[in-house]
């Protein structure tokens, strides 16, 4: 019977985050099955819109967790990312310890003494109290747990993955003054990259390997079954065809599941029942964001919409 036991739940994690309205392919479901049972990080790449943010958030919503995200950018720092020490407060308690000082040293006897008090003082202005956490410290603080959201790791430079080895290993962090920082509870963590750079071996080693590409058919039907629950059973399946025929195309920006799911709830909000070709024309626009896109898309359309039908009544 144990041999059955990972595949019950693996299940159990696709039907969590189903419930979520996240619909997980076998692989994505094992990923975070694994990530919980050896506890670490998943690096989840892919293009964007296919849901990489979003599994984060049905994660903490399937088990209850507060998220904490990380939104990445050019340039980011110790100082958003991990903590700050909360300057002003320091500045306001100098002035009290100044205001104070003959009261602090009087029982001093020496210069030796005096200094020694004074040290005192300095290192609790260099305490947790004076500590600023940002999104990585927070995480680490969590007393029971949660999802860390890493967004977008790429958009980081190379220097600030050095700054989460340490956390992505061993879910602790040093700070000079404060000693070293452990997780109560490791939270599970997710990093997201759209690959516009390639991430350094070292951080790659530190993590499972996910990769979401665009949904098969019947899984994306699926999809737009849970987000737009309007939608008709005809409607649904020829729109996916026709976005996977327009996948097949050489564009800009190829339409992600995102753009799926918003040209659903146009075309529900319009009052299709069936794919037709002018209204495809005229929708066009929100499948597709580049016009260029859209240009090379528009003599196919008549095509495609036909194909979609036809696999629809045949299929």
């Amino acid at each position: 019977m144990a041999e059955h036991r990972p595949s019950a739940a693996i299940e159990a994690v696709e039907s969590g985050l189903a419930a979520q309205g996240y619909m997980a392919s076998r692989q994505i479901a094992t990923a975070v099955y694994l990530a919980q049972q050896i506890e670490k990080p998943i690096l989840v790449e892919g293009p964007a819109g296919v849901g990489k943010t979003e599994l984060a958030k049905a994660i903490a919503a399937w088990r209850g967790l507060k998220m904490i995200r990380l939104q990445c950018y050019e340039g980011l720092d110790e100082a958003k990312a991990l903590y700050e020490w909360k300057y002003a407060k320091q500045l306001l308690y100098t002035q009290i310890l100044k205001d104070k000082l003959g009261e602090v040293l009087g029982g001093a006897k020496t210069l030796h003494a005096a200094l020694g008090q004074l040290h005192d003082f300095g290192d609790v202005f260099f305490s947790k109290e004076f500590v600023e956490s940002r999104p990585l410290l927070q995480a680490l603080e969590q007393p029971t747990g949660c999802v860390l959201l890493i967004d977008e790791i790429d958009k980081s430079d190379a220097e600030f993955e050095s700054l989460l080895l340490e956390i992505l290993s061993d879910f602790q962090v040093s700070i000079p003054e404060l000693g070293t920082i452990v997780a109560a509870v490791p939270p599970t963590v997710i990093l997201t990259s759209n690959g516009e750079r390639d991430l350094g071996d070292a951080l790659k080693r530190r993590c499972l390997h996910l990769h979401i590409g665009f949904p098969e058919q019947r899984l994306e039907e699926r999809i737009v079954e849970s987000r737009v629950p309007g939608i008709s059973q005809t409607l649904r399946k020829q729109l996916v065809g026709f976005i996977h025929q327009v996948r097949t195309l050489d564009l800009k920006k190829l339409p992600s599941v995102s753009e799926t799911i918003d040209w659903a709830r146009v075309l529900v909000l319009l009052q299709a029942s069936e794919l037709g070709h002018e209204m495809v024309k005229d929708t066009l626009n929100v499948l597709l964001k580049y016009e260029a896109d859209i240009e090379a898309t528009l003599p196919q359309v008549t095509t495609f919409v036909a194909r979609a039908s036809h696999h629809n009544v045949f299929g």
